[in-house]
């Protein structure tokens, strides 16, 4: 479905980002009294009145600064002013026209965009003064708080009064991915070359992406979401501030996620931090995929990508089943790639395997080695069903399966796998007494 673009801009610190998140019913963007939190545009398809319309925060313009990152957002803001079929433009009326706000306005008119004045920050119409915005030249200011969500209803009215209806099909629910890793491992980097074009900030400051920031794209028809986050940092550096908050964000957007792409710095290799974000990603039940980024800095012969799988599994065993990709987003090797993988993996993580053949594997599985016996307790396995897919779950069924020691639980588990593979995907072993009653 081609839907409608609302873009928020203004200078900072005039609520752009409580206002996105009032709209869109949760906490996407991060909400700080300290100006230009945020950074990146930020995606969230909103809908009112039955009308749908993606959303884009923004990061606030500052037009006397010079500095590297205010540059950056400035050129990032005048491609989402491109992108949109509105301008929501958002000022503070408590403190009324701002000179920058005259400079943003000017920026709108040039755009020759539609545009509409959100004036931010009335609590009560009736003891602010918001009428001095008319002189922005937009019609009637649209008076709102995104504190306490007062008028929110009329300016969302407004807004889907000046944007097109949305066209054509919906497809299938999106694939959504979270690519998540520690920061400044190439990350945004990365979703910039696969996607081809700059719309995440990338800079060689650690941390520079704080916000996960939704970036739609299709590939051979599959709508695919990325999400790229913030890297978790360890526990002890997020405890004040925004990264704290971006740690959070990073953990939702695992949640959030189908598939979760871990980035690696081939050059520093593999730290316990990569080690703590795979496994939350796995035990959380999400499929993995493994890019090793900046491969073409790393001092390499024909075994070092074996090797370094090699070394993975070693560190945490779940990573054997982990499809690795060596790739460069500087250079562009190996990146599209990740896009087929992505296919791949979502198809194993919803393959499903009849009861017939599960049980065939049950049964070879059996006859190699059977369930040794615990606390005196006779384990009989009878039979085995796959009941959940996304992640594949296999139920085993038995008399006593409370006492199944954990290393014959792994004896099933890799037996399985060897069986139909599940590449990527986490795959559960549920234990279920046969027929519920006293123990035998």
């Amino acid at each position: 479905m081609n839907i409608p673009v609302v873009a928020l801009v203004g200078r900072p610190n005039v609520g752009k980002s409580a206002l996105f998140n009032r709209i869109i019913g949760h906490d996407q963007a991060i909400v700080s009294e300290e100006a230009g939190t945020t950074r990146d545009r930020h995606f969230a398809l909103a809908e009112w009145a039955g009308r749908k319309f993606w959303l884009v925060d923004t990061g606030g313009l500052t037009e006397d600064s010079n500095l590297p990152m205010d540059l950056e957002i400035r050129r990032q803001v005048a491609q989402a002013i491109e992108e949109a079929d509105l301008l929501l433009f958002v000022v503070d009326a408590k403190v009324g026209v701002h000179p920058s706000d005259a400079r943003v306005g000017e920026l709108l008119r040039q755009s020759g965009k539609p545009w509409l004045v959100a004036a931010n920050k009335v609590d009560d119409p009736r003891e602010t003064d918001f009428y001095e915005f008319y002189r922005l030249g937009a019609g009637d200011p649209q008076p709102v708080s995104a504190a306490n969500g007062k008028n929110s209803g009329d300016l969302l009215d407004a807004i889907v009064a000046r944007i097109p209806e949305a066209t054509g099909d919906e497809n299938a629910e999106a694939l959504r991915v979270a690519v998540i890793g520690r920061p400044n491992v190439g990350k945004s980097s990365f979703v910039n070359r696969l996607i081809g074009e700059e719309r995440l900030v990338v800079s060689d400051i650690a941390g520079t992406t704080r916000d996960s920031i939704d970036t739609p794209f299709t590939y051979h028809g599959r709508d695919i979401i990325f999400v790229d986050t913030a890297g978790l940092r360890r526990q002890s550096r997020t405890e004040d501030g925004i990264e704290f908050y971006s740690a959070l964000r990073t953990r939702r957007a695992i949640d959030r996620a189908d598939i979760c792409l871990l980035l690696i710095d081939a050059v520093e290799g593999l730290h316990n931090q990569d080690l703590k974000i795979a496994n939350l990603a796995w035990e959380a039940g999400r499929s993995l995929l493994i890019v090793v980024n900046k491969w073409d800095l790393k001092d390499k012969d024909d075994k070092t990508s074996a090797k370094f799988e090699k070394e993975c599994a070693e560190k945490a065993p779940f990573l054997g089943f982990v499809p690795f990709l060596f790739a460069s987003a500087l250079t562009g090797q190996r990146v599209t790639k990740v896009l087929d993988l992505l296919l791949h993996v979502d198809a194993e993580r919803h393959k499903r395997i009849s009861t017939s053949q599960v049980n065939d594997v049950l049964q070879q599985l059996l006859a190699r080695r059977q369930p040794p016996q615990s606390a005196g307790f006779e384990i009989k396995l009878g039979y085995a069903t796959q009941v959940e897919t996304a992640p594949p779950v296999i139920a085993v069924f038995g008399n006593n399966p409370d006492q199944l020691q954990e290393h014959y639980v792994r004896y099933l588990h890799n037996g399985f796998r060897e069986a139909w593979g599940f590449d990527g995907t986490p795959l559960r072993i549920t234990l279920r007494r046969k027929n519920p009653g006293p123990r035998a």
